[in-house]
């Protein structure tokens, strides 16, 4: 099973899904022949497609859109927000190669503002698969709602099995720590678990969470996390302002609790653009620049204290 038959798979059970590109059909090759007249692909405009979306929608379909992230969230964001969102109409936009997935794209074609864009919008949900196998178990049950969503649509295998039982607004606890807490969503959500992986070999309780849903937000999880361990990492490739690192400060002032939080995000630029595996060593992303960044955070940490 892939993203394109798990779509089909579903068009075929409910006839009110359409399925509209805005000529990015790398997940849908062969959606065209199958669907036929509930396919359309509108060409490279991506506020023509959600308007046209939003239209559909009000006759009773269930269009699922797609475009390149940058541009279906940030082009098209009047047309989602206005269209879309103040409506709250059951439009479900599927974002290609968000974050560092869309590694050997320039600043123009890079997805890392997507997140905070999105969640800004009442009504609308979020959310961040970590990988083809979270995606696969994610999609039927965010495509079977009345609420407009975003998916940051992650196609890449991954190694680790995830819970099936997949509920909106829940995080998956992988495991739970008393000296650290990892909370990630999305691509690095692997770099993340293997770097816990370390931590616990050097002697630390480490605990790790799938922030697979961002809006609605698991803030049971997040409180948890915050009063069971020392010290909360948040990891994305996207920017520091209105990503998890916000959602996670959000939830605890919200709750009045304080936990020292170390944030691993974009600070103030966009990445250096390569390969993938280069993007991730050259913007210190991999488990082992994880385990260092949070090694070096502990030190400080810890040499405050003594002081």
């Amino acid at each position: 099973m892939n993203y394109e038959k798990l779509l089909l798979q579903q068009a075929e059970q409910d006839e009110r899904i359409v399925v509209m590109t805005a000529e990015n059909r790398a997940l849908i090759r062969n959606v065209h022949c199958i669907l036929k007249e509930r396919f359309i692909d509108t060409g490279i405009t991506e506020q023509t497609m959600v308007g046209m979306a939003a239209g559909l929608s009000l006759r009773g379909r269930i269009p699922v859109i797609h475009a390149l992230t940058t541009f279906l969230t940030m082009r098209a964001f009047e047309f989602i927000r206005s269209d879309v969102g103040i409506a709250n109409l059951p439009v479900k936009l599927s974002g290609f190669i968000p974050g560092f997935l869309s590694d050997g794209n320039g600043p123009t074609h890079q997805a890392i503002e997507d997140v905070s864009l999105m969640r800004g919008i009442p009504n609308m949900e979020v959310f961040c698969p970590a990988d083809e196998n979270d995606l696969l178990i994610m999609l039927p049950k965010i495509w079977a709602t009345s609420a407009p969503s975003y998916v940051r649509i992650n196609h890449l295998p991954g190694k680790y099995v995830h819970d099936k039982n997949f509920e909106i607004g829940k995080a998956e606890v992988i495991c739970e720590g008393s000296d650290i807490t990892f909370l990630v969503y999305g691509y690095l959500f692997e770099q993340t678990m293997e770097a816990g992986t370390i931590l616990k070999e050097k002697g630390y309780s480490v605990g790790l969470i799938n922030m697979r849903s961002l809006k609605p937000v698991d803030e049971e999880a997040i409180i948890r996390a915050a009063v069971k361990s020392n010290i909360c990492v948040t990891v994305e490739d996207h920017l520091i302002t209105g990503g998890l690192y916000s959602i996670v400060a959000e939830t605890l002032l919200k709750n009045k609790i304080t936990v020292d939080v170390i944030p691993l995000a974009l600070r103030n630029r966009w990445f250096k653009p390569a390969l993938l595996q280069d993007v991730l060593e050259y913007e210190e992303f991999t488990a082992e620049a994880i385990v260092n960044h949070v090694l070096r955070e502990l030190k400080i940490r810890l040499n405050t204290i003594n002081i």
